[in-house]
Protein backbone atom coordinates (compact mmCIF):
# COMPACT_ATOMS: atom_id res chain seq x y z
CA UNK A 1 0.00 0.00 0.00
CA UNK A 2 1.10 3.83 -0.75
CA UNK A 3 1.64 5.82 1.60
CA UNK A 4 -0.28 9.90 0.88
CA UNK A 5 2.73 12.18 2.71
CA UNK A 6 1.08 15.54 3.01
CA UNK A 7 3.78 18.09 2.67
CA UNK A 8 2.07 21.35 3.46
CA UNK A 9 -1.56 22.56 4.87
CA UNK A 10 -2.33 23.52 1.70
CA UNK A 11 -1.41 19.69 1.02
CA UNK A 12 -3.95 18.60 4.00
CA UNK A 13 -6.63 20.95 2.89
CA UNK A 14 -6.40 18.90 -0.74
CA UNK A 15 -6.78 16.01 0.73
CA UNK A 16 -9.32 16.49 2.94
CA UNK A 17 -11.27 17.76 0.07
CA UNK A 18 -10.70 15.12 -2.02
CA UNK A 19 -11.83 12.35 0.62
CA UNK A 20 -14.84 14.51 1.86
CA UNK A 21 -16.55 15.49 -2.33
CA UNK A 22 -16.86 18.95 -2.73
CA UNK A 23 -15.15 21.75 -1.00
CA UNK A 24 -17.24 23.74 1.87
CA UNK A 25 -18.79 26.97 0.76
CA UNK A 26 -17.35 29.81 2.82
CA UNK A 27 -20.37 31.53 4.60
CA UNK A 28 -21.12 34.99 3.39
CA UNK A 29 -19.13 38.01 4.77
CA UNK A 30 -21.82 40.33 4.57
CA UNK A 31 -25.13 41.02 4.36
CA UNK A 32 -26.31 40.85 0.33
CA UNK A 33 -29.38 42.46 -1.15
CA UNK A 34 -30.62 40.50 -4.10
CA UNK A 35 -32.62 42.57 -6.60
CA UNK A 36 -36.38 41.72 -7.01
CA UNK A 37 -38.65 43.47 -8.63
CA UNK A 38 -41.52 43.24 -5.95
CA UNK A 39 -40.14 43.07 -2.14
CA UNK A 40 -41.69 40.26 -0.09
CA UNK A 41 -42.96 41.55 2.75
CA UNK A 42 -43.68 38.23 4.03
CA UNK A 43 -41.60 35.81 6.29
CA UNK A 44 -42.58 32.61 4.78
CA UNK A 45 -42.86 34.14 1.22
CA UNK A 46 -40.80 32.09 -1.49
CA UNK A 47 -38.81 34.83 -2.84
CA UNK A 48 -36.92 34.29 0.26
CA UNK A 49 -35.33 31.04 -1.06
CA UNK A 50 -32.96 32.90 -3.31
CA UNK A 51 -31.53 35.62 -1.06
CA UNK A 52 -28.48 34.23 1.32
CA UNK A 53 -28.39 33.72 4.81
CA UNK A 54 -26.11 35.95 7.04
CA UNK A 55 -25.85 35.04 10.12
CA UNK A 56 -24.98 37.94 12.58
CA UNK A 57 -23.34 37.65 16.19
CA UNK A 58 -24.54 39.62 18.74
CA UNK A 59 -23.55 41.22 21.25
CA UNK A 60 -24.16 41.92 25.23
CA UNK A 61 -25.02 45.87 25.15
CA UNK A 62 -22.71 46.30 28.35
CA UNK A 63 -21.92 49.89 27.21
CA UNK A 64 -24.38 52.64 28.78
CA UNK A 65 -27.01 52.20 31.25
CA UNK A 66 -28.70 50.08 31.56
CA UNK A 67 -26.46 47.40 30.55
CA UNK A 68 -27.30 43.53 29.84
CA UNK A 69 -24.46 41.52 31.19
CA UNK A 70 -25.86 38.16 30.22
CA UNK A 71 -25.95 37.20 27.10
CA UNK A 72 -29.84 35.79 25.74
CA UNK A 73 -29.41 35.64 22.16
CA UNK A 74 -26.48 34.56 20.69
CA UNK A 75 -27.01 35.61 16.70
CA UNK A 76 -29.86 36.16 13.86
CA UNK A 77 -29.78 34.83 10.47
CA UNK A 78 -30.68 38.05 8.12
CA UNK A 79 -31.89 37.91 4.52
CA UNK A 80 -32.32 41.05 2.24
CA UNK A 81 -34.07 42.05 -0.90
CA UNK A 82 -34.20 45.00 -2.20
CA UNK A 83 -36.37 46.86 -5.56
CA UNK A 84 -34.12 49.46 -6.06
CA UNK A 85 -36.03 51.91 -3.88
CA UNK A 86 -36.78 50.02 -0.94
CA UNK A 87 -35.07 47.46 1.38
CA UNK A 88 -36.61 44.56 2.87
CA UNK A 89 -34.67 42.40 5.66
CA UNK A 90 -35.51 39.30 7.06
CA UNK A 91 -34.67 38.29 10.90
CA UNK A 92 -35.02 34.97 12.38
CA UNK A 93 -33.31 33.94 15.47
CA UNK A 94 -34.26 31.55 17.90
CA UNK A 95 -36.61 32.07 21.22
CA UNK A 96 -38.22 29.26 23.20
CA UNK A 97 -40.61 31.72 24.55
CA UNK A 98 -43.41 33.98 22.92
CA UNK A 99 -43.63 37.03 24.95
CA UNK A 100 -45.99 39.23 23.28
CA UNK A 101 -48.67 40.01 26.03
CA UNK A 102 -48.63 44.03 27.71
CA UNK A 103 -48.64 44.50 30.96
CA UNK A 104 -47.13 45.53 34.90
CA UNK A 105 -43.72 43.81 34.43
CA UNK A 106 -43.87 42.41 31.64
CA UNK A 107 -41.31 42.91 28.19
CA UNK A 108 -41.88 42.05 24.68
CA UNK A 109 -39.84 40.51 22.09
CA UNK A 110 -39.11 42.43 19.56
CA UNK A 111 -35.97 43.40 16.65
CA UNK A 112 -34.60 46.11 15.33
CA UNK A 113 -32.82 46.93 12.09
CA UNK A 114 -30.38 50.53 12.15
CA UNK A 115 -28.81 52.19 9.25
CA UNK A 116 -26.83 55.17 8.63
CA UNK A 117 -29.30 58.39 7.82
CA UNK A 118 -26.98 58.95 5.08
CA UNK A 119 -24.65 56.87 3.32
CA UNK A 120 -20.62 58.25 3.89
CA UNK A 121 -17.24 57.32 3.73
CA UNK A 122 -17.15 57.87 7.36
CA UNK A 123 -19.88 55.59 8.68
CA UNK A 124 -21.36 56.88 12.18
CA UNK A 125 -20.57 55.04 15.73
CA UNK A 126 -22.47 51.68 15.70
CA UNK A 127 -23.83 52.50 19.23
CA UNK A 128 -27.05 54.84 17.87
CA UNK A 129 -25.10 57.04 16.19
CA UNK A 130 -23.65 60.37 16.67
CA UNK A 131 -25.02 63.83 17.14
CA UNK A 132 -23.45 64.86 13.34
CA UNK A 133 -24.75 61.26 12.02
CA UNK A 134 -27.64 60.12 12.88
CA UNK A 135 -29.13 56.82 12.44
CA UNK A 136 -32.19 55.69 11.08
CA UNK A 137 -34.17 52.54 13.09
CA UNK A 138 -36.93 50.63 12.27
CA UNK A 139 -38.29 48.99 15.20
CA UNK A 140 -40.43 45.92 15.14
CA UNK A 141 -42.45 44.74 18.60
CA UNK A 142 -44.44 41.06 19.26
CA UNK A 143 -47.16 43.14 20.97
CA UNK A 144 -47.77 45.21 17.81
CA UNK A 145 -47.41 42.38 15.36
CA UNK A 146 -50.82 40.80 17.62
CA UNK A 147 -52.93 43.51 17.97
CA UNK A 148 -52.27 44.13 13.60
CA UNK A 149 -53.63 40.16 13.49
CA UNK A 150 -56.36 41.37 15.10
CA UNK A 151 -56.14 40.92 19.09
CA UNK A 152 -58.08 43.41 20.69
CA UNK A 153 -57.14 45.55 24.12
CA UNK A 154 -60.07 45.43 26.33
CA UNK A 155 -59.27 43.37 29.53
CA UNK A 156 -61.19 40.31 28.59
CA UNK A 157 -58.78 40.43 25.10
CA UNK A 158 -55.68 40.52 27.05
CA UNK A 159 -56.94 38.17 30.18
CA UNK A 160 -59.81 36.13 29.20
CA UNK A 161 -60.36 34.71 32.82
CA UNK A 162 -60.92 37.91 33.61
CA UNK A 163 -64.18 39.32 35.02
CA UNK A 164 -65.34 42.53 34.92
CA UNK A 165 -68.64 43.73 36.43
CA UNK A 166 -69.09 47.31 35.37
CA UNK A 167 -67.65 49.84 33.19
CA UNK A 168 -68.53 53.40 33.83
CA UNK A 169 -67.66 54.04 29.91
CA UNK A 170 -70.04 51.12 28.95
CA UNK A 171 -73.36 51.97 30.37
CA UNK A 172 -76.58 51.29 28.65
CA UNK A 173 -77.56 55.29 28.61
CA UNK A 174 -74.26 55.82 26.22
CA UNK A 175 -74.88 54.74 22.57
CA UNK A 176 -71.80 52.72 21.84
CA UNK A 177 -69.22 55.04 19.66
CA UNK A 178 -71.02 58.59 20.67
CA UNK A 179 -69.29 61.39 22.16
CA UNK A 180 -70.08 60.93 25.05
CA UNK A 181 -69.22 57.08 25.03
CA UNK A 182 -65.91 58.24 23.81
CA UNK A 183 -64.81 61.16 26.26
CA UNK A 184 -66.37 58.84 29.03
CA UNK A 185 -63.89 55.94 27.63
CA UNK A 186 -60.83 58.46 27.70
CA UNK A 187 -60.84 59.02 31.47
CA UNK A 188 -60.68 55.76 32.07
CA UNK A 189 -57.36 55.94 29.75
CA UNK A 190 -55.04 58.42 30.49
CA UNK A 191 -52.57 57.48 28.26
CA UNK A 192 -54.43 57.28 25.46
CA UNK A 193 -56.28 61.24 26.80
CA UNK A 194 -52.70 62.46 26.26
CA UNK A 195 -52.49 60.93 22.86
CA UNK A 196 -50.08 58.25 23.90
CA UNK A 197 -50.29 55.58 21.34
CA UNK A 198 -47.33 52.85 22.41
CA UNK A 199 -50.24 50.28 23.16
CA UNK A 200 -53.12 51.84 21.64
CA UNK A 201 -54.20 50.21 17.93
CA UNK A 202 -52.15 50.14 15.37
CA UNK A 203 -51.83 49.46 11.40
CA UNK A 204 -48.81 48.29 11.45
CA UNK A 205 -45.98 46.55 13.70
CA UNK A 206 -43.04 48.41 12.89
CA UNK A 207 -42.04 52.18 14.08
CA UNK A 208 -39.23 54.00 12.35
CA UNK A 209 -37.37 56.02 14.83
CA UNK A 210 -34.32 58.56 15.02
CA UNK A 211 -31.05 58.79 17.19
CA UNK A 212 -27.90 60.73 17.58
CA UNK A 213 -25.88 58.36 20.46
CA UNK A 214 -27.23 56.63 23.40
CA UNK A 215 -29.99 58.03 25.25
CA UNK A 216 -31.61 60.02 22.14
CA UNK A 217 -33.71 57.68 20.22
CA UNK A 218 -37.03 59.79 19.47
CA UNK A 219 -39.77 59.01 17.05
CA UNK A 220 -39.16 60.26 13.07
CA UNK A 221 -41.02 62.72 11.57
CA UNK A 222 -42.32 60.55 9.21
CA UNK A 223 -43.22 56.71 8.76
CA UNK A 224 -41.48 54.96 6.35
CA UNK A 225 -41.01 51.61 7.31
CA UNK A 226 -43.53 48.56 7.48
CA UNK A 227 -43.06 44.97 8.33
CA UNK A 228 -44.95 41.40 9.76
CA UNK A 229 -43.61 39.45 11.96
CA UNK A 230 -44.75 35.41 12.83
CA UNK A 231 -43.86 32.78 15.56
CA UNK A 232 -41.79 29.79 14.08
CA UNK A 233 -41.16 26.64 15.67
CA UNK A 234 -38.00 28.09 17.39
CA UNK A 235 -38.39 31.39 17.54
CA UNK A 236 -39.53 34.05 15.36
CA UNK A 237 -39.72 35.16 11.67
CA UNK A 238 -39.71 39.17 10.94
CA UNK A 239 -39.21 40.84 7.82
CA UNK A 240 -38.45 44.86 7.93
CA UNK A 241 -39.26 46.59 4.75
CA UNK A 242 -38.81 50.96 4.41
CA UNK A 243 -36.77 52.92 2.05
CA UNK A 244 -33.22 52.43 1.13
CA UNK A 245 -31.03 55.52 3.00
CA UNK A 246 -30.14 58.92 0.99
CA UNK A 247 -27.09 57.83 -0.96
CA UNK A 248 -27.51 54.15 -1.65
CA UNK A 249 -28.89 52.78 -4.94
CA UNK A 250 -28.33 49.44 -6.82
CA UNK A 251 -24.70 48.46 -7.09
CA UNK A 252 -23.98 50.27 -4.34
CA UNK A 253 -22.52 49.29 -0.42
CA UNK A 254 -23.09 51.04 2.94
CA UNK A 255 -23.68 49.30 6.47
CA UNK A 256 -26.30 47.64 8.73
CA UNK A 257 -26.81 46.77 12.71
CA UNK A 258 -29.06 44.64 14.66
CA UNK A 259 -31.32 44.43 17.54
CA UNK A 260 -32.96 41.79 19.25
CA UNK A 261 -34.79 42.09 22.77
CA UNK A 262 -35.88 38.65 24.88
CA UNK A 263 -39.16 39.24 27.12
CA UNK A 264 -38.69 36.31 28.84
CA UNK A 265 -35.46 37.99 30.12
CA UNK A 266 -36.77 41.13 31.51
CA UNK A 267 -34.98 42.93 27.80
CA UNK A 268 -35.85 46.56 27.10
CA UNK A 269 -34.81 49.57 25.93
CA UNK A 270 -30.98 49.52 26.15
CA UNK A 271 -31.41 46.11 27.68
CA UNK A 272 -30.78 44.02 24.25
CA UNK A 273 -28.60 42.22 22.37
CA UNK A 274 -26.94 43.57 19.30
CA UNK A 275 -25.06 43.83 16.68
CA UNK A 276 -21.73 45.95 15.28
CA UNK A 277 -22.14 47.70 11.93
CA UNK A 278 -21.85 44.45 9.23
CA UNK A 279 -21.45 45.39 5.68
CA UNK A 280 -24.41 45.63 3.02
CA UNK A 281 -24.64 45.29 -0.74
CA UNK A 282 -27.23 46.27 -2.74
CA UNK A 283 -27.04 44.01 -5.89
Amino acid sequence: MRTLRLSSPFAVAAALTLSCGEPTVPPPVEVTAVHRDALPVDPGDAAWAAAPVYTAKLLLQDVVEPRLLETSTPEVRVQAVSDGERLALRLAWDDETRDDLPGAARFDDACAIQLPRTVTPDVPDPQMGEASKPVEVSYWRASWQAVVDGRGDTIQDLYPNAWVDHYPFEAAHLEPGSDDQRKMALRYAPARALDNDRAGPRDRPVEDLIALGPGSLSRADSRQSDGSGRRSDDGWEVVIARPLPDGLESGGRSVVAFAVWNGARDEAGSRKMRSGWIPLAVE
